[in-house]
């Protein structure tokens, strides 16, 4: 609904699509979701394959041809834009999954999906498929013919190109690949061999690829999972050539080892632009060439960040810009209680401890932990102050520039009594990025207001 409210009312807004099952009660709330944008979609599913059929939804062929066309009669009701797909269509029984396709076209189904939920298609199968669709269904012609690919196989990107080269227009990607289990197909690998290999596939996206490292980015920092370093198009070796022959052909020519230039997808790199005399201006300059347009609150708020890591750092990269501008653009909730101060002591023989202090609507409060480690003790200090106690689930560490002055930056994930949340901070003391991480999260549970992260997947 926010999402809608926010983003799908802007000029030039994209399409603000809701995810619905075929209960006619699940299309009405996803209406009340999606209505508010200027071009909202209802997209309904339900599964097709026997296997689902028989042992999760324990309904027949013909009931669950009924309810499609239902639910997606209902969603017309609503908008004129529906989206349907048949659940686990890899290993749906091929004529009856046509049969529910000719049905809800007919109903006003104008995008049909088709998706290979559990990841069990491979290339020339699914391409076979998406093909003898195209040939069966009635009315397929007059609809956008759609993809939803995972990737429990390691063939989610692959099964998505070759089904546009058999007549899909429309493929449904995620940044990262992120998704349940094995994840869903890459949208930057997806957009980048389109852009890359134009000559074989002649199809144009429209994507500006130049916002793709910093949305990958920012993505990570909001959800705490990072990209793995060899992962295509955004990882961190991506662009990396450590064979000594590569290195040679790359400095002769870089087309010699490289299909794609940092820059096409916004990589910055990675020079010395700001110190610690750089003004405001200056940083608010360097942030907009990395894509990044701040003004008032915000760009107070970073340049103090900013200035704080100038004093730490000799050097300040773009990559030490882009996890300032992230860790403050992913602070969703007004923080209830911030870091003022910090001490730990931990060392061989020692058992680790730490006095922290924190502020609290004008007012300071401190206290004392102990634990297994400085960031357990940290932790435990937090507590006693807030009366707090969160149970650590997950806890990831990377640094986003190289160097022992690099900023650290901290993700966990914290269960606050049943409540999963994560939190995220960064500093050059990963003692203190943890600190911040910790705080990150209950700040989030910590007031009524509060959004709180629900651990969900497609």
């Amino acid at each position: 609904r926010e999402v809608a409210k926010q983003v799908g009312t802007l000029d030039n807004a994209p399409t603000i699509c809701g995810l619905s099952r075929v209960g006619l009660g699940d299309i009405d709330r996803c209406w009340e979701a999606v209505k508010y944008a200027r071009k909202p979609r209802i997209h309904t599913f339900v599964a097709t394959s026997d296997i689902h059929l028989k042992y999760k939804l324990r309904k027949s062929r013909a009931e669950v041809l009924k309810a499609s066309v239902d639910a997606v009669r209902h969603a017309r009701a609503y908008c004129e834009d529906v989206e349907f797909s048949p659940e686990d269509a890899s290993r749906s029984d091929f004529d009856y999954m046509c049969d529910v396709l000719s049905a809800v076209i007919e109903a006003g189904a104008g995008t049909i999906n088709i998706p290979d939920t559990v990841g069990y298609a491979v290339p020339r199968e699914w391409g076979e498929r998406i093909a003898r669709i195209r040939e069966k269904v009635q009315g397929v012609d007059k609809v956008v013919l759609s993809v939803h690919c995972h990737n429990d196989l390691g063939q989610a990107v692959a099964n998505s190109l070759t089904a546009l080269m058999h007549g899909a227009r429309q493929i449904e990607c995620t940044i990262n690949g992120i998704g349940e289990r094995a994840g869903n197909a890459s949208l930057e690998e997806i957009v980048m061999a389109l852009r890359t290999r134009k000559d074989f596939f002649v199809i144009e996206t429209g994507v500006r690829t130049e916002e793709i490292f910093k949305t990958s980015r920012l993505l990570s920092h909001i959800t705490g999972v990072h990209v793995q370093p060899n992962k295509a198009i955004v990882g961190e070796n991506a662009f990396a050539h450590e064979a000594g022959i590569h290195q040679d052909g790359v400095l002769k020519e870089k087309l010699t080892y490289e299909i794609m230039r940092p820059e096409d997808i916004g990589r910055p790199s990675n020079k010395l632009v700001l110190g610690k005399h750089s003004g405001r201006a200056a940083l608010a300059s360097r942030l907009k060439e990395l894509g990044f347009s701040l003004a008032g609150g915000e760009l107070d708020r970073t340049f103090k960040a900013f200035k704080d890591l100038a004093d730490r750092k000799k050097e300040v990269f773009d990559e030490d810009l882009m996890a300032i501008v992230t860790d403050e653009a992913t602070q969703t909730v007004a923080p209830l209680y911030e870091l003022d101060y910090l001490h730990v002591i931990s060392g061989t023989g020692v058992v680790p401890s730490a006095t922290v202090r924190l502020k609290k609507e004008g007012q300071t409060f401190q206290d004392s932990g102990v634990g297994d480690g400085p960031v357990d003790a940290v932790l435990a200090a937090i507590d006693a102050i807030t009366g707090m106690k969160g149970r650590l689930q997950d806890y990831s560490l990377r640094s986003a520039t190289s160097g022992k002055d690099a900023i650290g930056e901290v993700a966990m994930k914290i269960d606050f009594d049943g409540t999963l949340v994560s939190g995220k901070g960064a500093s050059t003391d990963v003692i203190e990025a943890s600190a911040r991480a910790y705080l990150s999260a209950l700040n989030r549970v910590a007031q009524p207001s509060a959004q709180r992260v629900k651990e969900v997947g497609p």
